[in-house]
C-alpha cells in the first residue's frame, strides 16, 4: 500500500502532525500509520559548505582569489545531524513512498530547510504543502484536507535560496577582501553591516551632540499658566519677561475641540518583540524564542508573521477568542469587551500568515505551568486583540491662546470623555508591568474653566524658564527593531513593497549576530556599537553600509515570492555588489591598510609558514589568519607543571625551537625542577617535549 511522508521541521511538531494522522509507530527517526510516515528535521540539517570545498586554495585568505562565486552551489549535512538526515534520505527514495508532504514551517525558511534535504537525497518524487497558522489539531486536520502542489511555492522557495546564497556570497567575498586588506578580522554581513551602521551612526551623533539652552516665557494670574514659543537669546527672553511682569494680558482664543484615538492593529512579529522589550525587557530573539515553543505547544498562532490583520473567514473565530479573554486575562473585566471584530479584518492585508493570536486550545488549558515569560507573552497578545477590537479613545482639547504686549502665550489641556480601548491598556499595565510607572499614559492635563475670549487678565505674573537641547537616545532592540523595520522607506513610493533591514524572522538573529561577533552589546535595555563594531563601519564603503539598498533588495526577494522578478535579476545585484566591493579595496591606499597594526610587535617567526607571529591576548599567533600555529600562553602542558608561556619563551622557542624553564613543578615527586622546553610541530600545530641538558662537569 502507497504511503505519504511527511516532513517537519522539528520532533515536537512531527509528534503533533503525527498524532492527528494516526502514525503511532515509534521507529527510529520517524512515526508510521498505515497510510503515512512523519519524520523531521533538526532546523536547518545542511547548509553551504565553505569556500576551501570548492578549492583547496580557499583555505588560506588572499585577495587575489578574491572573488569566491560557485558556479554549482555545494551543500553539506552538519555532522551532528548526519544520522537523522541519512533516516529521512532512506524515507524518501522508499518505494512504497508515492509523494511528499513539506511540513516544515510555513514559511521562506521553512522552504530553504525542506529544499536542502530534498536536493541532496536526490530525490524526485511529488510534493504537496502543508501550509497552517497554528499547530492546533483543528487547523492541522484542515490543513491536510486542503495540502497545495509544492510548485505553487517555487517563488518563496526562490527567495529563500537567493537570500541564503546572497548572505554567503556577501559574508565570504567582503569579510575576506576587508581582513586580508586590513590585516585584522572584519566580518561584514549584507544586512548586519547596516544595521551596524545605524548603531554607529546613532552613537557618534550622541557622543558630538552640543545641548543649547533655549528659553520659556510664561505668564499666570494665579490659575492659569500659559507659555510662550520657545526663545533662543537669554537677553530676548528676559526683556519679554519684564515687558509682561505685572501687566494686563487678554484672551483671544478659547478652542475646544473632540478628538479620537483609534484602537492599536493586532501584533504581527517585530510590533510585538518591540513591545515585549519595551515593557519586560526581553530580546527579540528571547522573544521570538518563547513564541516559537507557545506555538509548538499550540498556544498561539505562526509567529513569524507581517501580518496585524486576519481574514474574512476568521471573524467568528476572532470574535470566541475576544470574548474569552474575561476568563482567560486575570486583570480584564467582562464591560471591557467591546468585540469590534471589523476593524481587525483586511483579506488585502493578510498574505501567507495573518497577525498572532492566542488559541482556542491556549483558552481551555489556561496559562497554568506556564513560566513566567510565556505567561506575560500570553497576556501581552491577549490584551492587544481585546484592544484591538475595542472602542476609540476619546478626549476633550482645549487651547487658550493669551497675547501679553503683542507676544501670544500658550496652554493646551486634554480632558478624557471616553476611556475606550485603553482601560484594557492601563490595566495590563498595572498587573502585569508593576515597576513600569515611567511607562504610564498620562491621560489627563486639565485647564482650569471660566476663561473666555476677550477676558482680561490683571496683573499677570512673569518667570522665564531655561532648557536645554536633548541628545538622540542610545537604541533599544525596541526601536532598534523600528528602525529596522522601516530603513530605506524614504528613498521609495509609499505604493511600493513594505521595506526594510531583514524580515520580521531575521531581524532578532542579525541583532545577536551583532552581539556575539564582538561588535555591539548590551547594557540594561540599551544596544550600542562597541570599539571594534565603529572600527569596522568606519572603513566600510557606502554601499555595504546602505540601508536602503539592502533593503530594497529585501523588497526584491518579496516580489520574487510573488514571482513577479525572476531570481537572476536578484543575484546579479549581488555579484554587481561584490565587485564594487572589491574595486573599492584594490583602492585603499598603503597607508589606510596599516590603520590596525601600529601596536603590534613581531615575536618572532612562524614555523609553519614563515609569516610573522604576534602576540595577543591568550596567546603569540601567526599572522597569517589561514595557518593554525599558535602558541598559547596557558596550554596543558605547562599547566600541568604550573606554569604558563611568556613572552621570553615565545620568542626563544620561535627562534631556537627551545627554551630554558626554571621552577617547573612534579606532582609525582611533589617538587621542582629544570629543564629545557623543545617545540615541534604536528598538523601545524605546536606540540611539546621536555629535555634535561647534561650538567656540564
Amino acid at each position: 500500500m502507497a504511503k505519504f511522508l511527511v516532513i517537519a521541521e522539528k520532533p515536537s511538531v512531527a509528534q503533533s502532525l503525527a498524532k492527528n494522522l494516526s502514525a503511532y509507530q515509534r521507529k527510529d527517526g520517524y512515526l508510521e500509520g498505515n497510510s503515512c510516515i512523519v519524520s523531521w528535521c533538526l532546523g536547518h540539517l545542511a547548509e553551504y559548505v565553505p569556500p576551501e570545498i570548492y578549492d583547496e586554495k580557499y583555505a588560506k585568505w588572499q585577495f587575489e582569489d578574491l572573488p569566491i562565486i560557485p558556479e554549482v552551489w555545494k551543500v553539506q549535512v552538519s555532522e551532528d545531524k548526519k544520522k537523522q538526515f541519512d533516516v529521512i534520505c532512506s524515507l524518501m527514495n522508499r518505494a512504497d513512498v508515492a509523494y511528499l508532504v513539506n511540513g516544515c514551517d510555513a514559511g521562506r525558511e521553512g522552504e530553504l530547510i525542506f529544499k536542502r534535504v530534498y536536493d541532496l537525497a536526490g530525490c524526485q518524487k511529488p510534493v504537496k504543502r502543508l501550509w497552517i497558522s497554528s499547530m492546533e489539531d483543528e487547523a492541522i486536520q484542515k490543513g491536510f484536507q486542503s495540502l497545495t502542489d509544492g510548485r505553487e511555492y517555487a517563488g518563496l522557495c526562490n527567495a529563500a535560496v537567493c537570500r541564503a546564497q546572497a548572505d554567503w556570497l556577501i559574508g565570504m567575498n567582503a569579510t575576506r577582501a576587508y581582513t586580508t586588506r586590513y590585516f585584522k578580522r572584519l566580518v561584514v554581513g549584507r544586512v548586519q553591516t547596516p544595521t551596524l551602521a545605524m548603531l554607529t551612526e546613532r552613537k557618534e551623533k550622541i557622543e558630538h551632540f552640543k545641548k543649547e539652552a533655549y528659553y520659556k516665557v510664561s505668564l499666570s494670574d494665579g490659575r492659569l499658566a500659559v507659555i510662550s514659543e520657545n526663545i533662543q537669546s537669554e537677553t530676548e527672553a528676559e526683556e519679554l519677561r519684564k515687558l509682561c511682569d505685572g501687566t494686563e494680558a487678554v484672551v483671544t482664543r478659547v478652542k475646544r475641540e473632540q478628538k479620537k484615538t483609534s484602537p492599536p492593529k493586532l501584533y504581527d512579529l517585530t510590533s510585538l518583540q518591540r513591545e515585549a522589550n519595551r515593557f519586560f525587557g526581553y530580546t527579540a530573539q528571547k522573544t521570538l524564542d518563547m513564541l516559537q515553543e507557545l506555538y509548538e505547544e499550540k498556544m498561539v498562532t505562526y509567529p513569524r508573521t507581517d501580518s496585524q490583520y486576519v481574514i474574512e473567514d476568521m471573524k467568528e473565530t476572532v470574535k470566541m477568542l475576544a470574548e474569552g479573554m474575561t476568563d482567560f486575562l486575570p486583570f480584564l473585566e467582562s464591560g471591557q469587551i467591546r468585540g469590534n471584530i471589523d476593524r481587525v479584518v483586511n483579506n488585502a492585508k493578510v498574505s501567507d500568515h495573518h497577525a498572532i493570536l492566542p488559541t482556542k486550545e491556549a483558552m481551555e488549558k489556561g496559562m497554568g505551568g506556564l513560566s513566567g515569560g510565556k505567561k506575560n507573552l500570553l497576556m501581552l497578545i491577549g490584551q492587544q486583540l481585546v484592544q484591538a477590537t475595542g472602542e476609540e479613545y476619546l478626549y476633550e482639547q482645549t487651547e487658550i491662546s493669551v497675547q501679553c504686549k503683542e507676544h501670544e502665550f500658550t496652554a493646551k489641556g486634554k480632558l478624557p470623555v471616553q476611556m475606550g480601548f485603553k482601560e484594557v491598556e492601563e490595566a495590563f499595565r498595572k498587573y502585569c508591568v508593576k515597576d513600569k510607572k515611567s511607562d504610564e499614559p498620562d491621560h489627563k492635563t486639565e485647564l482650569p474653566e471660566g476663561y473666555e475670549e476677550g477676558m482680561t487678565l490683571a496683573s499677570v505674573k512673569a518667570e522665564k524658564s531655561t532648557h536645554y537641547t536633548s541628545p538622540p537616545k542610545m537604541f533599544t532592540e525596541d526601536t532598534l527593531l523600528a528602525a529596522m523595520e522601516t530603513a530605506g522607506n524614504k528613498e521609495f513610493d509609499s505604493e511600493t513593497e513594505k521595506k526594510g533591514l531583514g524580515t520580521p524572522a531575521t531581524r532578532a538573529n542579525i541583532i545577536e549576530k551583532l552581539v556575539s561577533s564582538g561588535y555591539a552589546e548590551r547594557k540594561g535595555k540599551q544596544i550600542f556599537p562597541t570599539v571594534a563594531g565603529c572600527e569596522l563601519i568606519h572603513v566600510m564603503p557606502e554601499n555595504l553600509k546602505s540601508a536602503s539598498l539592502t533593503a530594497e533588495w529585501e523588497n526584491q526577494l518579496l516580489m520574487m515570492e510573488k514571482g513577479k522578478i525572476h531570481d537572476d535579476e536578484f543575484m546579479d545585484g549581488i555579484v554587481s555588489m561584490i565587485t564594487d566591493v572589491l574595486s573599492v579595496c584594490r583602492a585603499i591606499p598603503e597607508e589606510e591598510r596599516n590603520r590596525f597594526q601600529t601596536a603590534r610587535e613581531v615575536i618572532g617567526k612562524c614555523p609553519v609558514c614563515g609569516s610573522d607571529v604576534y602576540e595577543g591576548k591568550t596567546n603569540y599567533y601567526c599572522s597569517d589568519r589561514s595557518c593554525p600555529f599558535a602558541l598559547w600562553k596557558s596550554n596543558r602542558f605547562l599547566e600541568s607543571m604550573k606554569k604558563s608561556m611568556d613572552k621570553k619563551m615565545a620568542v626563544e622557542l620561535l627562534k631556537k625551537g627551545r627554551t630554558h624553564v626554571k621552577g617547573l613543578y612534579s606532582k609525582k615527586k611533589d617538587s621542582k625542577f629544570d629543564a629545557d622546553l623543545v617545540l615541534g610541530v604536528e598538523d601545524g600545530k605546536a606540540r611539546f617535549s621536555l629535555e634535561f641538558p647534561k650538567k656540564k662537569k
